[in-house]
């Protein structure tokens, strides 16, 4: 109260504290008494909530009229407040597009730029503010095609990215994901669908169905994640661009005959050449006409 600070800090009496902030010397006495019914009222109030927990307070109190209980609004908005109760936000039904024929293990990969995976990993800066990190792969030649981190990542962000990435290495025939709704936007739907990409959307809470996207988690998580700090935004983009480019061109991985992503797909691309390629006869090449036996 104020009239007691003023006490303290200028050891005036109380009469005098009270005649100059002008309070009457009986509200420095009062203390309030609670009720004898708060405990059982309280008691109902949590009742109700869990029966009724789309009910605010005002319905609450009604509630409690309906059963004879003495209370205003007032009463029950303080009790509300006290124990921390709201309603719930209304969430909106998420729309299920994906399915088990999806999986990489029905649906694989059969050459470069076949099957794409997509999905999102998250972690903190030092303050606690949140990093997202969007990441694009070739499942068969396991190269990291995008690793994009901010703040947050909206669905046309993800279109920017894949607009970049189709730009500089073409169009893939598929893209596998989970029912996240940044890749189940229609603005992505659409854009994908506009481009003849069939988009491969796993069954829902089954995330080992994009599980070449898992495993490139799994490594980004134990080898970058789990060894650095991130004190901003920028040393973020700084480290993922590193951790990127040593992943794609030195790390050797063991699904690919201990090569790198990178050189896996030079072979690949050195091999479709030389099929393309055709091979001269035998005839053209030593410049011999050999004779037709009848």
């Amino acid at each position: 109260m104020v009239a007691v600070k003023l006490q303290e800090e200028f050891a005036v009496s109380e009469r005098r504290a009270c005649r100059v902030v002008d309070q009457p010397r009986a509200s420095q006495r009062y203390q309030a008494q609670p009720r004898t019914d708060e405990a059982a009222l309280l008691k109902r109030m949590l009742e109700l909530v869990r029966v009724h927990p789309r009910y605010g307070y005002r319905f609450i109190t009604a509630k409690l009229r309906q059963e004879g209980w003495h209370v205003n609004p007032k009463r029950v908005y303080r009790l509300w407040r006290r124990e921390g109760l709201k309603v719930p936000k209304k969430k909106r039904k998420r729309r299920r597009l994906g399915r088990s024929e999806n999986a990489c293990h029905r649906r694989r990969a059969e050459h470069r730029d076949h099957v794409w995976c997509w999905d999102f990993i998250f972690d903190r800066t030092t303050s606690g503010s949140p990093l997202k990190w969007l990441s694009i792969e070739d499942e068969y030649t396991r190269e990291s095609l995008a690793l994009k981190v901010d703040r947050s990542i909206t669905s046309e962000d993800v279109i920017d990215t894949l607009a970049e990435l189709f730009a500089m290495r073409g169009v893939p025939e598929h893209i596998r994901s989970d029912n996240g709704p940044e890749f189940i936007a229609r603005a992505v739907q659409a854009w994908t669908q506009q481009l003849e990409i069939e988009t491969l959307y796993i069954e829902p809470g089954a995330p080992w169905e994009n599980g070449y996207a898992e495993s490139f988690h799994s490594r980004f998580r134990d080898e970058l994640l789990a060894t650095e700090e991130f004190e901003n935004l920028p040393a973020a983009r700084k480290l993922s661009a590193a951790w990127r480019e040593d992943y794609n061109h030195y790390r050797p991985h063991s699904s690919l005959g201990y090569r790198t992503p990178l050189e896996f797909a030079a072979r690949c691309a050195a091999s479709v050449r030389a099929s393309a390629t055709p091979q001269p006869s035998l005839q053209q090449h030593s410049g011999i006409t050999q004779p037709v036996l009848s």
